[in-house]
């Protein structure tokens, strides 16, 4: 296992080697989304009965903030390492898909947990929140972040191009992410509209996290687990299978 908490080891040191950039920036960009949008929106937007809409959003903004960061910490690793070269000097030890796919995944949970964190810190100056299932928000957090390592983990392979990378992001992950319900409850949308968030697998993610707060949701929590360990067990079969075969990292 000393290769595996070494490439651990390696991964958590590259986001924290950059905090400002990696963990600061994305809590500061949370808090202007709750400024702007909790002002803009407060008394506009249907949520749920005895709760207001700054504290309903922080939750949003938390699990957007652990979503997005988790994808970047493995997307942004792979790219780099493979447009650089420096990429050899991971494949060249004797370590396993396993071992790979883990210390991955892992380290975009440790800094999407951390960023989230902080985000949930910070706002829990202004806002006053409640955590009725703490433990629906801890697996929840754990879950949304390695679903999206996996994927970071998928597009950092994939990607030949820094472009590319930004495409899968700006194209899939930021629109996924913002009509998952980060701002809104789907309740409020037209009936086709709902129906179609049904089909957002980022939906259940923020909505089970919400849940752990609140202990009020759109979808029962163990439906939502079920749908994410679902997507998350095909995600990481892609995964493994792409670093076992080597796609587009042994030339």
């Amino acid at each position: 296992m000393i290769g595996f908490q070494t490439l651990f080891y390696k991964e958590v040191l590259r986001f924290w080697k950059v905090a400002t950039q990696t963990v600061g920036a994305p809590i500061l960009t949370a808090m202007l989304y709750l400024l702007i949008f909790g002002h803009a929106l407060k008394g506009h937007v249907q949520v749920y009965p005895g709760v207001e809409y700054t504290a309903f959003l922080v939750p949003g903004l938390v699990m957007m903030s652990v979503l997005q960061n988790a994808f970047a910490n493995t997307s942004s690793s792979l790219a780099q390492s493979k447009m650089t070269g420096n990429l050899v000097f991971v494949l060249l030890p004797p370590l396993s898909h396993w071992e790979l796919f883990g210390a991955y995944v892992l380290a975009s949970i440790v800094r999407g947990v951390v960023v989230g964190g902080g985000v949930l810190l910070i706002t829990g100056f202004f806002v006053d929140l409640s955590f009725v299932a703490p433990w629906w928000i801890i697996i929840f957090a754990i879950l949304g972040a390695a679903f999206l390592g996996t994927m970071g983990l998928i597009a950092g392979i994939w990607a030949d191009k820094f472009d590319q990378l930004a495409a899968f992001q700006n194209f899939l992950i930021m629109p996924a992410t913002f009509l998952a319900g980060v701002f809104y409850s789907i309740h409020s949308l037209p009936p086709f509209w709902q129906a179609v968030s049904h089909f957002n697998p980022f939906f259940y993610m923020i909505d089970g996290f919400r849940y752990g707060f609140f202990g009020q949701s759109d979808i029962n929590p163990l439906i939502s687990l079920a749908i994410i360990s679902v997507f998350l067990l095909a995600l990481a079969t892609i995964a493994v299978q792409m670093l076992k075969q080597g796609y587009k990292l042994r030339h």
